[in-house]
């Protein structure tokens, strides 16, 4: 029988282990503090605030927000940034992106500090992924992504691994970390030859093409683990939907990630569990 891999198990045991280093940490006189620094009010970007919020409570995490205007500019978005980056008392930074078009992303990105970048976004934060050296912190769906594994107890090492995309979000670092875990790894994109044969002959397949049924069970095997990563409102069925094509897949393979309910519902116990890190790190 297939075995479903769930989020909220993997993201219950991450919040405890947060809220207990958070615990040790204020014997310590730090309280670990994350920055959010919104531009206007995109639904998204609100419905994303509100799940930080809860998780950032019931590990004892502080949180500061941000909110600049719609209309504001690069400049002001920048001073919101330094002024995040000098505050002493605040560990990790989290920037709402996309930003309006007249903002310089780029220049954004690049004028936060390394150290408290907990999603993964500047060019140090990535060296550090590629290098594996601890500097900054992974994306946090691609750090979700080995998270999960690791707490299932599915092998990495020595095992063959394919992801299905490219993106500096979640395809390329995570193909980093699981190399860090001694996988050998193949990584696929959208002019891949013969993808399905590459994904069929894998022990382990993570789907993150951002388009919905882009892995089905033509590349699936009974021996296989699949992490959907995708997620996407589909307006047929009026439901989410993620990348694998759940119905001809789960039949076939040994363990599957559903969609909603299973990376999803990791990134913000990454994005808590980053700023604890990032606090202790601050001590160190």
């Amino acid at each position: 029988m297939t075995q479903l891999l769930r989020g909220a198990p993997v993201a219950k045991h991450m919040q405890e282990q947060s809220a207990s280093r958070v615990a040790a940490l204020v014997q310590e006189g730090i309280m670990p503090t994350l920055a959010l620094v919104r531009v206007g009010n995109r639904p998204d970007d609100l419905s994303y605030e509100r799940g930080i919020l809860k998780r950032a409570e019931a590990a004892c995490v502080q949180v500061q927000t941000t909110v600049l205007p719609q209309d504001c500019t690069t400049h002001d978005v920048l001073d919101a940034v330094d002024a995040a980056n000098q505050n002493p008392n605040i560990h990790g930074v989290l920037l709402f992106r996309p930003m309006p078009e007249q903002i310089d992303q780029v220049a954004v990105c690049a004028a936060l500090n390394p150290h408290k970048d907990v999603d993964g976004i500047t060019q140090g934060s990535l060296y550090g992924v590629f290098a594996h050296e601890p500097r900054g912190f992974a994306p946090c769906t691609a750090e979700a992504v080995i998270r999960m594994l690791d707490f299932y107890e599915i092998t990495l090492e020595g095992t063959h691994a394919v992801v299905m995309g490219r993106s500096l979000v979640v395809g390329r670092p995570l193909a980093a970390l699981l190399l860090a875990r001694n996988a050998t790894t193949t990584v696929c994109h959208s002019k891949t030859h013969q993808a399905e044969r590459l994904c069929a002959s894998a022990q382990l397949v993570i789907v993150a093409t951002g388009h919905p049924q882009s892995f089905s069970a033509v590349g699936a095997n009974p021996n296989q683990v699949v992490i959907d990563v995708g997620i996407t409102w589909d307006e047929t069925t009026q439901s989410l939907v993620g990348d694998v094509d759940f119905a001809s897949v789960e039949p076939v393979v040994k363990a599957i990630s559903p969609v909603p309910g299973g990376i999803g519902s990791l990134t913000t116990a990454v994005l808590i569990d980053h700023v604890v890190t990032a606090a202790e790190r601050s001590i160190a």
